[in-house]
This record gives C-alpha cells, sequence and structure tokens, in this order.
C-alpha cells in the first residue's frame, strides 16, 4: 500500500525530495522497494516512538525546501490531483489540509457515553492527507509542540496559525482495520 502513494510522489514534478519515514523493522523492505521501484526521490529515515516524533525526524533530514506535504502511509490513494490542490493552498496560506465534509451525525460524547452534544453536520470535515505547509511554519511547530497531536495541522493549528482545509477525496481513506483493507480492495479495483 505505502509503494503506491509514493509512486505517485516520485511521478510528481512537483515533489522534489521524499523522505519515507518508516519504523526500524521495515527499514530494510523500505530500501528493497526504493531500489526495486527506482525511486529516485526517496530518502529513508527512522521514525520515533510517536507519530509526532517520527514527523520531526522527517523533516529533519529536507533540504532547501519552502513548502512541504506530509502524507500517511497508511493512506494509499493519493493522487496528483490532491497535491496540486494543496500546493495551490498553502502557497496562499502557508498551511492545507485535504478534508472531506461528514456524511453521518456527530455526537460529542459526555460522561457514560452519554449524548453531550450533536454537532452540526454542516461544519464538520473529516482532515485527511496530504496536509502542506510552509517548511519554516510546519518545523516551528514542531519545535514548539506542547502536547501530543494526532495529525500535523493541530500542531500548527497550536501556534495560533490557521489552517485552510481544502477538499480531499472520499476514496482517500485511512487502512487501519480489516474492514478498511475489504474497502482499499475495491477502490483499488475501481481507479
Amino acid at each position: 500500500m505505502l509503494a503506491w502513494s509514493v509512486d505517485t510522489c516520485q511521478s510528481c514534478s512537483l515533489v522534489q525530495q521524499i523522505v519515507l519515514v518508516l519504523n526500524d523493522r521495515d527499514l530494510a523492505r523500505g530500501r528493497k522497494l526504493k531500489e526495486e521501484r527506482g525511486w529516485s526521490k526517496v530518502t529513508l529515515c527512522p521514525g520515533g516512538a510517536w507519530r509526532q516524533d517520527s514527523v520531526r525526524e522527517g523533516l529533519r533530514r529536507i533540504r532547501d525546501c519552502d513548502l512541504v506535504m506530509i502524507h500517511d502511509g497508511a493512506r494509499p490513494f493519493l493522487t496528483l490531483n490532491l497535491i496540486e490542490k494543496g500546493l495551490e493552498i498553502v502557497g496562499e496560506t502557508g498551511a492545507a489540509v485535504a478534508a472531506i465534509p461528514v456524511k453521518d451525525t456527530i455526537k460529542l460524547a459526555a460522561d457514560g457515553r452519554l449524548v453531550g452534544e450533536t454537532l452540526q453536520r454542516d461544519k464538520l470535515w473529516a482532515a485527511q492527507t496530504p496536509q502542506m505547509f510552509s517548511f519554516d511554519l510546519i518545523m516551528r511547530a514542531y519545535e514548539n509542540l506542547p502536547a501530543e497531536v494526532t495529525d500535523d495541522a493541530t500542531a500548527v493549528e497550536l501556534l495560533g496559525h490557521k489552517v485552510q482545509l481544502y477538499m480531499g477525496d472520499y476514496r482517500n481513506i485511512k487502512v487501519t482495520t480489516t474492514e478498511d483493507l475489504a474497502l482499499a480492495r475495491i477502490i483499488a479495483k475501481s481507479i
């Protein structure tokens, strides 16, 4: 799955460098994939204990860069269109995140799973990757991170910087469960 999104970045003329952050046990497989697939833009990097540690390690290996795109390898359906749209927005705002409007009604749970609040669906978006930032902004965000975050945009938001959403893709799913994998197989057959 990882190879699909790296292949997309490798073939994109707008992407100059790719830092592939892997846990220690996957570095050898990463080197093998890099060689087999001819990834000339790829640098391999060991990750950290937490997601944000891994992102920080990857950012430290980037050179001579104005804009950076961060993408989860668990999202195999990255497209050139998502990259191009994100680069257009990040150039204007300094921070851009692919996202999709939620389809479900979202309940905010209180104690004991009682509904504390029903959130207004027309204002809710599910964040995806890619997430794009000016290089200086994302470096500042990760240097001064006061808490654990689950995505890069949150790190930037904690600095007080606004983040612009742009339309993602409903097929750009994150594969983390067996049900996700089954859906990914269906999507892969359709594209």
